[in-house]
């Protein structure tokens, strides 16, 4: 028989809470005596009093003899007069809870006179039927509304507060005031475990050998035991972001079927001091409850900073309490409990080194960026539900897209298939992907900038001066396309491909300074003098320059010496680890180094005058112009590399990632 998934629809209790507040409500507005007062009371004096008990009005009168408070009740007949018909319409909306109000309050001195003069007026008057009750009733009715409302009032607060509040105890409920302790981790188990498997994960194929490990010591953790191995305790996912970190995660625990606690390090901190570390305690007491089970603790980096960092105060750190927990719980369950911790970080320098010790982090996987193969995988994964144009080709797309990560490449997808539908296309063309990425990586295209024809002049030679230097220096990228179209912040671009290599040497950096300060150097063969349009040009060449002096030792003056920390450290330190004399020698080796650089490319630029006006002229008329131009004016490429040999299959080319070595020339920020 087939289940229904559908949920009845019960009553909602939330209603009955309405209705009880409604009626609250309804009590407080309506009733006339909510204990015993009105506000149709009046207060009179006590010679007023005597002279209604004379002339007959007065049924009763009620003496507290400790306060000396009267409350005066006035007879039928009197009520019926004109004089006091506002106390019997008062009467008539009683609530029927409570009794008739009073008519008149005063207070009395002397309450023995007062009980005297009282009778002594009666005596006198036609009503001799008027009493004085010095023992005061109890007021039943008052005291029954308010006991009524005081119940409401707190079983509200008891149902919100305790309960409401308080049920959010167990995996993925939601927390409370008494559960904060609680951990927040997100339980996947039964019908509701994931269904990612490594058959999801496209390229990682190195972190997955790794990691396949794991997944075999929870399906089959006697095959390792018996011959005397550990399961590890944990694994740590090391790389940049948007790599396929959590992903691999989700994918191992799909593959060993096992229950996977789920949960960001953010989840451990709170405002109450101790809360951090109870929820570990939790954590980890519920994991081992249901083990063999997965712990993956995403952005681990939170609460695993070294200790003693940024405790300038020297008060208690929450955060560093935490991470001892979590260590202590790491280091504490044995082997037989098959609990294994995965987490993930893109800042494994900062990490407390006691949390990457073996017998905590058994093994750190590196999960890098993909490969031109792996690339390939990706995109094949992420253009499966877009309908594509048969002039797309996976390995085209990924061998233009070098330094983008898994996340990257989605984006790029996804862009794509946007940008195609705004056109009211069928299908997914390579020109969309190609408009996706100028997208992405260089900003919106705006075309209702204004610019002056002097700015646009000055624009096109400096990217023509980019695209020169680059054609002329034997280690530079080869060229992708140059435009001048503003775009995000930049009025124009030269962008390139950089090839994927794993070093860099002097020359290749030093031909990417030169290629970077062709911008102004043209600005200045030309011209005469320069601008601010160079800004992101002078920013990158110089932080490209002060680490081959300080970093990678490629500076004779200053030698093989680097002053990088890449334990972290030192992140918050204050001091350089180099003397005065030292970082004026820096300061002025990176200087020299660029202005070299500066010189060398005004030389190239000079020497091809001629040609780079050619240039300039037909960026002005084109505004985008390609590789073939640039054939076409320089004829070709004295210097040919690998990626030069790379047939390209359209004019448009998608260019790199902005974090690579070599970047898109935006010389023109604002």
């Amino acid at each position: 028989m087939k289940k229904n998934n559908l949920k009845p629809s019960g009553f909602n209790p939330t209603w009955i809470y309405a209705i009880i507040g409604l009626l609250l409500i309804a009590v407080l507005l309506f009733s006339d005596n909510i204990g015993g007062m009105s506000g149709t009371t009046k207060n009179i004096d006590r010679t007023t009093f005597l002279t209604y008990v004379q002339k007959g009005y007065v049924k009763e009168a009620n003496l507290e003899k400790e306060s000396g408070r009267v409350t005066v009740y006035l007879t039928d007949a009197a009520l019926n007069t004109e004089e006091f018909k506002k106390f019997k319409k008062s009467n008539e909306n009683l609530n029927p809870f409570v009794g008739p109000n009073p008519n008149f309050t005063f207070n009395v001195a002397d309450a023995g006179n007062f009980e005297k003069d009282f009778y002594d007026n009666v005596e006198k008057s036609a009503n001799k039927t008027a009493k004085l009750n010095t023992q005061v009733p109890s007021g039943f009715g008052g005291l029954f509304v308010n006991l009524f409302i005081s119940l409401i009032f707190f079983g509200l607060i008891y149902f919100f507060l305790f309960r409401r509040m308080g049920a959010g105890g167990s995996a993925g409920g939601g927390g409370g005031i008494f559960s904060v302790g609680k951990s927040k981790a997100k339980l996947f188990e039964g019908d509701d475990h994931i269904k990612t498997t490594f058959k999801d994960v496209a390229g990682l194929e190195g972190a997955k050998e790794e990691i396949e490990e794991i997944v075999e010591f929870l399906k089959h953790p006697e095959k390792f035991t018996k011959l005397g191995g550990r399961i590890p305790k944990g694994a740590l996912l090391v790389g940049p972001p948007g790599t396929g970190k959590t992903l691999l995660a989700k994918a191992v625990a799909g593959e060993a079927k096992v229950p996977f606690f789920s949960l960001s390090g953010s989840d451990f901190v709170e405002m109450f001091v101790g809360v951090g570390a109870s929820r570990v305690r939790d954590l980890f007491k519920n994991a081992k409850e249901k083990s063999p089970s997965i712990i993956f603790i995403d952005e681990v980096d939170a609460i695993g900073r070294a200790r003693g960092k940024s405790n300038f105060t020297g008060s208690n750190d929450e955060r560093e309490n935490t991470l001892n927990q979590l260590l202590t719980e790491m280091d504490g369950f044995g082997t037989e409990s098959n609990v294994i911790v995965i987490a993930a970080t893109n800042r494994a320098d900062v990490l407390d080194k006691a949390l990457m010790r073996p017998g905590r982090f058994d093994r750190i996987i590196h999960v890098d960026l993909p490969e031109l193969n792996e690339r390939k995988e990706i995109f094949q994964v992420h253009l499966r539900p877009l309908k594509l144009g048969e002039d797309v080709e996976v390995e085209f797309l990924a061998k233009q897209t070098p330094g983008f990560s898994g996340a990257d490449i989605f984006n790029v997808c996804n862009e794509a298939a946007l940008v195609a539908a705004r056109k009211n296309k069928d299908v997914v063309e390579k020109q969309d992907f190609l408009d996706a990425v100028d997208r992405i990586i260089g900003g919106l295209e705006k075309k209702s900038k204004v610019i002056k024809p002097s700015e646009k002049k000055r624009i096109a030679y400096h990217e023509a001066g980019h695209a020169t230097i680059g054609w002329l220096t034997e280690h530079a990228a080869p060229l992708v396309k140059v435009t001048i179209v503003p775009r995000g912040r930049s009025l124009g671009a030269a962008w390139y491909l950089p090839e994927e290599r794993q070093i860099t040497t002097t020359e290749q950096l030093l031909d990417e300074m030169c290629m970077t300060m062709g911008g102004r150097a043209a600005e200045e063969v030309v011209f005469n003098n320069i601008s601010t349009g160079a800004l992101s040009d002078l920013e990158k060449v110089t932080k490209q320059a002060s680490a081959m002096v300080s970093i990678y030792g490629l500076n004779k003056e200053v030698g093989n010496i680097s002053y990088y920390d890449s334990s972290g450290q030192n992140e918050y330190g204050f001091s350089k680890p180099y003397s005065e004399q030292t970082a004026q020698t820096i300061d002025k080796e990176v200087k020299k180094m660029i202005e070299n650089q500066y010189e060398r490319a005004k030389i190239i630029l000079g020497q091809n005058r001629d040609k780079l006006d050619i240039l300039a002229q037909k960026l002005i008329e084109k505004e985008v112009i390609f590789r073939e131009d640039l054939e076409e004016i320089f004829g070709p490429r004295p210097f040919v590399n690998e990626l030069d040999q790379i047939e390209e299959k359209g004019k448009e080319i998608i260019v790199p990632d902005p974090d690579q070595v070599i970047q898109p020339q935006s010389g023109n920020d604002i």
